[in-house]
């Protein structure tokens, strides 16, 4: 098992590439088998993530290739419409395929999901969106049995604009007969690119990008070529690092108006930050203020940046507050921040954070794919040296984060323990 080992405070320079979305390119995957075929998509992330849905593809009967963030895939004998729960446990994102193959093949058979260590996610949106598109569902063992002859047009109004549900609904719905209404939708970035993905192929969808998602189901789909989306989440974690360690650090290939919210927060920190069309430049002020955050649904603060931002917070001037009103249980960095002599207290989903002058390095253990990140910010600005264990998770959603780090002058490498 692997760790990283930082040197902190290091002054970081440069530019640095940002990587395709994987959140967006993990459904993208998925709906490959809606329709037999070969596909090329490219600007695809190499991670732990990105190899576990295809060896989930695999197992469904498809044929892959993957090089240089280049992504063919072939799902022309795609046959076996099952997603065994030694696989699906350890991403939840697995679930994906519950959609489209009962969409393509009438019949689903999916373990329910695992993932990361925190919070429970239930999957009841996903199996209600499916029951109203006319499917049976089944419970038996631990795995969702879905069957239906074709599924018929709907309308479905979700109490929660869940990201996975809506992907999943909207992947049964492009094969519907008829007209599908989703309200409540999500409306993140990642939603978008898979909507995208699938017009392309043939789809009728409108309304991308609001809380109203209307599908006009077709008989057929066709295979494309497709380019991913950057990842915010990841560009987000670097202009964090901008803001605490860095001095002038440019991101390229980011998309500015998918981090709006973050943005804001780190120019009301007192960051200055200049944007183009695909670029994002982040110059480092003396003194960090504190700011208050609450996270929220898209286009709100990410959720997915919420350790970042506690990390970022732990070295501010002041106390500020940090509220995550997505998952009420996601802070098990904190105990990990407080390795590094953070000040942090909470209360149920609300992080109390006192900014002190300097962080000192520790040995901590990576939790979940954002905790993971915020240790590495840490790591970044503290004094002295930092040993981050499980880093796993780290795999899981950022591609060779510590190269790309190195390439801006941090002291950071990967070590086997």
């Amino acid at each position: 098992m692997d760790k990283l080992v930082i040197n902190g405070q290091k002054i970081l320079n440069g530019i640095v590439e940002i990587s395709g979305a994987k959140n967006a390119v993990l459904p993208v995957m998925v709906a490959t088998l809606l329709a037999p075929g070969k596909y090329r998509i490219s600007r695809v992330p190499d991670l732990r993530d990105t190899h576990t849905m295809l060896r989930l593809l695999e197992m469904i009967g498809a044929t892959s290739s993957f090089e240089n963030n280049e992504l063919l895939i072939d799902t022309t004998k795609a046959s076996n419409p099952e997603a065994p729960y030694d696989l699906v446990k350890t991403m939840r994102a697995s679930f994906y395929v519950l959609g489209p193959l009962t969409a393509r093949f009438g019949y689903a058979k999916v373990s329910l999901p695992g993932g990361c260590a925190w919070g429970p996610r239930p999957v009841n949106f996903h199996i209600s969106a499916l029951e109203a598109m006319g499917a049976e569902i089944e419970l038996d063992e631990g795995y969702v049995i879905a069957t239906a002859d074709r599924l018929k047009g709907a309308k479905i109004t979700f109490d929660f604009p869940s990201v996975g549900a809506t992907g999943n609904a909207v992947m049964a719905a492009v094969l519907a007969d008829g007209e599908t209404v989703i309200q409540n939708a999500a409306c993140e970035p990642e939603i978008s690119c898979l909507c995208d993905f699938l017009n392309a192929m043939g789809a009728k969808i409108s309304g991308i990008g609001s809380e109203k998602l209307t599908i006009e189901g077709v008989d057929q789909l066709n295979p494309v070529n497709f380019e991913i989306i950057p990842d915010r989440i990841e560009a987000a974690t670097f202009l964090i690092a901008g803001a605490m360690v860095g001095d002038n650090i440019t991101l390229k290939g980011a998309n500015p108006d998918h981090l709006t919210a973050v943005i804001d927060k780190l120019q009301k920190s007192g960051q200055e930050i200049t944007t183009t069309e695909d670029s994002i430049t982040i110059t480092k002020v003396d003194q960090i203020k504190s700011i208050d955050m609450t996270t929220a649904v898209y286009p709100g603060f990410p959720t997915d940046v919420q350790a970042q931002w506690m990390a970022l917070m732990t070295v501010s001037d002041g106390t500020s507050i940090i509220t995550d009103t997505v998952y009420h249980d996601r802070f098990t960095h904190v105990s990990e921040l407080s390795r590094f002599g953070a000040w942090i207290t909470m209360k149920d989903n609300v992080a109390v954070v006192s900014g002190r002058k300097r962080l000192k390095g520790a040995p901590v253990m990576s939790t979940d794919i954002r905790a993971s990140a915020s240790l590495i910010l840490a790591g970044l600005a503290a004094q002295d040296r930092t040993d981050i264990s499980r880093i796993y998770h780290i795999d899981r959603g950022y591609e060779r984060i510590e190269e790309k780090l190195k390439g801006l002058g941090a002291d950071i490498r990967r070590e086997s323990e």
